[in-house]
């Protein structure tokens, strides 16, 4: 089930609000379990059994390695076959079918499989379940001891299925204890109703002009024409994950909790590094704690930080998917984090601001080919045709587009900073008189909610993108 559904907003979403906070605050997680585990059975109804074996699985797991704490070995088994299981269950059916794949390509052999449905979010919740273990042994988190907890942790529906990746630190104590009132409500729905904006009306329809040139073959695409395209599919991604991150923020303070921001206006970064400290700050996050600084972080030597780096690029990009594009997009922010890092960086710093974004912009838009290509061979000729290798330097293709899409990708460009969110303020506070301030927000963003509304029942193209990870 999709946040940017009329199931989901009309049916689901009223009917769980309403349950919640008509009955007594004990049953609360009760009623928010027991909806995360029907929203998840919704669209995987086989796959929920999984989700509720990966729940005991590691709830028993952190019940171990407390009663081992003393034990140092002990405990440091129980970690490891904590580890082991998650990633078997993931390895398993993320990465399968993948490594037979390649296995036929490279070896002589043609080992038969049976291709998988990908569990919706098992990236996700799997992470999730990783950093509580860890977290436990660390002493970083007390262990829980309610299972019901533990399960609406790992299962809540507005983080599932695309994040942002909860910390079970972060969340620990509101698991227990949460404050709800009307303004933190408000404030929930105007999260969620930006998110759906950016979500139907400027990512499915940036999608919209991507799925059109990407169905053209490379060879045929003029310079003009593959670079809206590209830049298309950064406004798709941004504007389809930030607006579910956004959407899940809102629900989440609507019942009651706290989540860290997944986005900051990564496209105005001035580096690749800054554009990595704003871009899926949960998932950034995870990798440094639970991976990078484990590995020994940036405390020794140079060939080892840059080993470290690598490994973590690699693994971020399998995380994404199970496709070598995926790790050759991994592999490629990893060399020139690196290199950013120890070679040009401090040349880029002193840069003027203009130049910095725009080098910025061209080394992401360049990954984000990697990143949508079917295979490294596309990636290679999508690449080629950005730089004159298509036909030619300007079509009618590319100039249509322009011409009748000027209006969305202006609006795009407002919403990717805050220049966005900061003209909407503004507007709402031009009237002195705080009632009909509340009038005039109320008035756009139940306009803005509304005219999202029409996008979803007129509109046919509504992909997600982040339901493969």
């Amino acid at each position: 089930m999709l946040f940017s559904s009329i199931t989901f907003l009309f049916l689901f979403l009223p009917i769980v609000l309403a349950v919640y906070y008509l009955v007594p605050y004990k049953v609360k997680n009760i009623v928010l379990l027991i909806a995360s585990l029907f929203f998840y059975a919704w669209g995987e109804p086989v796959y929920v059994i999984l989700m509720i074996l990966s729940i005991v699985f590691n709830y028993f797991c952190g019940q171990d390695i407390k009663v081992n704490e003393d034990d140092p070995r002990k405990a440091k088994h129980g970690v490891i076959f904590a580890l082991v299981g998650n990633l078997l269950i993931l390895g398993f059916f993320k990465y399968y079918g993948f490594l037979v794949e390649t296995l036929n390509a490279v070896l002589p052999t043609d080992i038969p499989y049976r291709e998988l449905a990908l569990p919706v979010g098992i990236s996700f919740y799997t992470f999730q379940a990783i950093s509580y273990i860890l977290d436990v042994y660390w002493k970083r988190a007390q262990v829980q001891k309610n299972i019901l907890y533990f399960a609406l942790y790992i299962s809540m529906f507005p983080q599932l299925i695309a994040g942002p990746i909860v910390r079970y630190s972060d969340i620990e104590e509101q698991l227990r204890s949460r404050k709800m009132n009307a303004v933190k409500i408000g404030n929930g729905a105007v999260y969620f109703i930006i998110g759906l904006a950016k979500k139907v009306i400027l990512a499915n329809s940036a999608g919209a002009v991507f799925e059109e040139i990407s169905g053209m073959a490379a060879g045929n695409l003029s310079i003009l024409t593959a670079w809206i395209g590209v830049i298309s599919y950064a406004f798709q991604i941004y504007f389809d994950f930030s607006g579910y991150s956004d959407m899940a923020l809102g629900l989440g303070k609507m019942f009651g909790f706290e989540f860290r921001k997944n986005f900051d206006y990564p496209y105005i970064s001035k580096s690749v590094t800054e554009f990595w400290r704003r871009w899926h700050i949960s998932l950034s996050t995870w990798f440094r704690e639970y991976v990078y600084i484990p590995l020994g972080g940036n405390r020794c030597s140079v060939s080892r930080n840059i080993f470290n780096l690598m490994v973590v690029w690699a693994l971020t990009g399998m995380w994404h998917g199970a496709a070598w594009n995926f790790v050759a997009w991994g592999v490629y922010y990893g060399v020139v984090l690196v290199m950013e890092k120890y070679i040009w960086g401090v040349f880029v710093d002193r840069l003027p601001n203009p130049v910095r974004h725009i080098y910025t912009a061209i080394i992401v838009l360049v990954g984000w080919v990697f990143f949508f290509s079917p295979s490294l061979g596309y990636a290679m000729r999508y690449l080629l045709a950005m730089i004159g290798g298509g036909a030619g330097i300007v079509d009618n293709t590319g100039v249509f587009i322009l011409i009748s899409h000027w209006l969305l990708y202006l609006f795009a460009v407002i919403a990717s900073s805050s220049l966005g969110i900061r003209l909407i303020k503004a507007v709402i506070r031009v009237p002195r008189n705080q009632y009909v301030q509340l009038t005039v927000a109320a008035v756009i963003f139940i306009g803005m909610f509304l005219i999202s509304v029409a996008f979803l029942v007129t509109g046919t193209f509504n992909p997600f993108l982040y339901f493969r990870f």
